[in-house]
């Protein structure tokens, strides 16, 4: 469940007059009709421009905008607080007349459902989410596969089998996405362990680079990430380490030790919303996008990943879009080895959402 966090109850102040002071930013892209524009909004908890979570979701507001032109007015917030904060928020682009709003981090969901409720004409979209409504929808996707595919990079990279992986919070998104990584590590280097070192924040780059200094001195010849930064990437580029991104093609931060990341493609489900949000067919639900979509795939190869890897990497690709393998299929043990998924079981979608165990090979904890 991306992203992030809880929101505490607490009273609310006016919104709008607030926005300012919690240092809030604004940005919006503007047409000549902006009168009979259709208004849609976006709220991120860190910068547009971070080159990760973020920023993978402005790319999929910008192909909305680009896609509809003067038909629509698209905002976005960035860097606002999980908490009452978001609800302030969300009540100040009502009031701009935004008539379908998308909250990208777990932590605004509280307010989502509680601004929902006070606005049932305005339709509310939340993702990686798990609360829904006549007018509020929750939407993600199976990043784990892609995941599981960078992971698959990252093992055949490491020479030691010991690779390092810089984590945020221990939430059941988190914990399947490492355990991903890693039974993709074990598919091209058997045995690999993957050690975690959790930053308690989604974008921290200080943090992220203090977490990967850490793993380097522990042993690890190969970092991997959960974060949003490309502080990790950096510091790999520094070191000599290959590295393993997020969220979005980083490259240019690591351009000789870059392998490969998962990544989002936000921008075709935005339009489909807004569009329909736009002509009266829209309708809430969950979304859980895949390969097979393209919602979720693998960024650009960098230079150390080899032919033989690259081809392993697209038949293990072909099967999961095949339905022929999936990677949490039993048998799979935990830490300390207890069978956690039976022979010939596969783990469902309700099952990873609620996922709060590590599998074996992992060296680190699940609480974080």
């Amino acid at each position: 469940m991306k992203r992030r966090r809880y929101a505490l109850a607490l009273p609310l102040v006016l919104a709008g007059a607030l926005v300012l002071a919690l240092g809030v930013s604004t940005g919006s892209a503007r047409t000549d009709k902006q009168s009979a524009a259709f208004k849609a909004a976006w709220i991120y908890v860190g910068p547009h421009d971070d080159h990760g979570w973020s920023q993978a979701h402005d790319v999929g507001r910008l192909y909305v905008q680009q896609a509809l032109g003067s038909k629509v007015k698209t905002t976005f917030k960035e860097l606002v607080p999980e908490g009452p904060q978001t609800c302030q928020v969300i009540e100040s682009l009502v009031r701009d007349g935004n008539k379908i709003i998308f909250a990208t981090s777990f932590g605004f969901q509280t307010c989502m459902v509680s601004e929902a409720k006070k606005h049932p004409d305005v339709k509310f979209e939340q993702a990686t989410g798990t609360a829904r409504s006549k007018n509020l929808a929750e939407y993600f996707g199976a990043a784990e596969d892609a995941i599981y595919l960078s992971g698959m990079a990252a093992g055949a990279a490491s020479k030691s089998g010991v690779l390092g992986y810089v984590v945020p919070f221990a939430i059941p998104e988190v914990i399947r996405h490492a355990n991903a990584f890693t039974l993709g590590a074990q598919a091209t280097h058997p045995g690999a362990k993957v050690r975690l070192i959790w930053t308690n924040s989604w974008l921290d780059p200080g943090k992220e680079k203090k977490a990967a200094q850490s793993l380097v001195a522990a042993g690890a010849d190969v970092l991997g990430q959960n974060v949003d930064s490309p502080a990790t990437g950096q510091f790999a580029e520094s070191k000599g380490v290959p590295w393993v991104g997020y969220d979005s093609d980083a490259h240019t931060f690591a351009k000789k030790q870059w392998l490969t990341a998962a990544i989002y493609h936000w921008g075709p489900y935005y339009l489909r919303r807004v569009k329909a949000a736009m002509n009266g067919t829209w309708k809430s639900g969950f979304y859980y996008g895949s390969l097979k979509d393209n919602f979720v795939g693998l960024a650009s190869y960098g230079p150390k990943v080899s032919k033989t890897t690259k081809a392993k990497i697209a038949a293990t690709k072909a099967k999961l879009l095949n339905g022929t393998f999936y990677e949490f299929a039993g048998p799979l043990y935990d830490q300390k080895g207890k069978l956690r998924v039976k022979k010939g079981q596969r783990l469902s979608v309700t099952d990873l959402y609620a996922m709060n165990w590590l599998v074996r090979g992992v060296v680190g904890s699940a609480k974080g």
